[in-house]
């Protein structure tokens, strides 16, 4: 019955500076403003694909969240050049900073981790093709190359 995740929302603690980063460094297409709520809304992947809904909050209110955005294998390496330079530091699955993704050997999947102006946990992942490996566990992109 269900086929896919639809939206999700995050308290921010500053609505313009939140929308700064999810419009300048992640890319997002703005898909409405509610300045009476103070809510902004962002398309995921095109217009009315997936939405995620931005929330000023008090700062006690806020509650870091984790969450993906799917990305094609080929873009992976440009998205993680774009966070460089946009200064938004990269990090792996076990929190080391570095610019090399981790791959989950279960999915399989690769991806990267940084951090939005509110602190929440967000990650640049790319599917990869072939069957699951669980017994190569969570690696660096490079050691799964190798």
């Amino acid at each position: 019955m269900i086929t896919g995740l639809y939206e999700t929302h995050i308290g921010v603690r500053d609505l313009e500076a939140a929308m700064r980063f999810y419009e300048e460094v992640v890319g997002l297409q703005l898909g409405a403003i509610d300045e009476t709520r103070r809510i902004a809304f962002y398309f995921i992947g095109g217009w009315n694909n997936a939405m995620l809904g931005l929330w000023e909050k008090p700062e006690e209110q806020i509650q870091t969240q984790h969450y993906a955005f799917e990305v094609a294998l080929a873009d992976l390496d440009g998205a993680i050049a774009e966070l460089k330079k946009q200064g938004v530091p990269t990090h792996n699955f076990f929190g080391e900073c570095t610019e090399v993704p981790t791959v989950f050997g279960w999915m399989p999947a690769v991806s990267i981790y940084f951090k939005d102006s509110d602190g929440h946990e967000l990650e640049y992942l790319a599917k990869l093709d072939g069957d699951p490996q669980p017994e190569r566990g969570v690696v660096p992109w490079t050691e799964w190359n190798a």
